[in-house]
């Protein structure tokens, strides 16, 4: 039987760019999994994004029906109104985050997912329990780094 499951995200970016991370609830049935990480430099759309992408990389079985709830217009637009799809047939010239957008294409194309928007610091459960993650996980001591964009950060500053 192919798992139902639901996903809710948060990303968040003190600064943005400065001190970020990202929150995911997953449920399926009675199960329950919380998951959240921090990084020293990146940016709230980043955080948006990888926390959908860790999220459908964290699922075990392949063809699962997924419903992600995000206050992400970036994330939620780009898959539903269909930007996405023609970025990557233009190699995502000029667009940000490539690196990503890439990484979640190809998790994403493995498994049945709808995107829903919700409205952030609406009073969801879940949405608010993402968000208290992804904060506390911008705050940590041992964070990440996004080395992507770290680098891509001294690229535009160098002279």
């Amino acid at each position: 039987m192919t798992p139902k499951i639901t996903i809710y995200t948060d990303g968040a970016a003190r600064g943005n760019p400065g001190p970020g991370g990202y929150g995911i609830v997953m449920m399926s049935g009675a199960h329950r999994k919380e998951l959240s990480e921090g990084f020293r430099l990146t940016t709230n759309n980043r955080m948006e994004l990888l926390a959908v992408i860790v999220a459908l990389e964290s699922l075990k079985v392949e063809n699962s029906i997924v419903d992600i709830y995000t206050d992400s217009k970036y994330v939620v637009d780009a898959v539903e109104q269909g930007w996405l799809f023609d970025w990557e047939k233009k190699r995502f010239n000029k667009k940000k985050n490539p690196d990503l957008w890439i990484r979640f294409l190809s998790i994403y194309r493995k498994h049945k997912v709808r995107f829903h928007w919700i409205k952030g610091h609406a009073n969801n459960k879940e949405n608010e329990r993402c968000d208290q993650l992804a904060v506390e996980a911008s705050n940590k001591q041992k964070v990440h780094i996004d080395t992507v964009y770290e680098s891509l950060s001294e690229d535009l500053f160098e002279n």
